[in-house]
């Protein structure tokens, strides 16, 4: 069974880079033909769309975040990150990381458990 666990520090700063970084077991990112999510939920709010990642490396992104977000990865070690840059309190959010098993579709068939992320000074 694929895992994934998000980490990284639960409080930013304002003006600050978010980064976390989602670990996946049980299976590989780069196995054709899955992505790899960044979606998150603010208090009160729906789930966000942030950007994913491609099996084949490529990286997608909400173009609403897309000046303020990178997601890379590092395949030695299973990996794949977030960062975003510039935060504000309104980006304090539950961040989940999610495997896509359909290319474009947002369909989701396992998720981390999510990190708490609280931006303040």
């Amino acid at each position: 069974q694929v895992q994934l666990q998000e980490s990284g520090p639960g409080l930013v700063k304002p003006s600050q880079t978010l980064s976390l970084t989602c670990t996946v077991s049980g299976g590989s990112i780069t196995t054709n033909y899955y992505y790899w999510n960044w979606i998150r939920q603010a208090p009160g709010k729906g789930l966000e769309w942030m950007g994913s990642l491609g099996y084949s490396g490529i990286t997608y992104y909400n173009p609403s975040l897309k000046s303020r977000t990178s997601i890379s990865r590092d395949t030695s070690k299973n990996q794949f990150t977030l960062q975003l840059s510039s935060v504000t309190p309104e980006d304090t959010a539950v961040y989940y990381c999610a495997r896509e098993f359909r290319p474009g579709t947002l369909e989701y068939d396992y998720w981390g458990q999510g990190t708490q992320v609280t931006v303040s000074s």
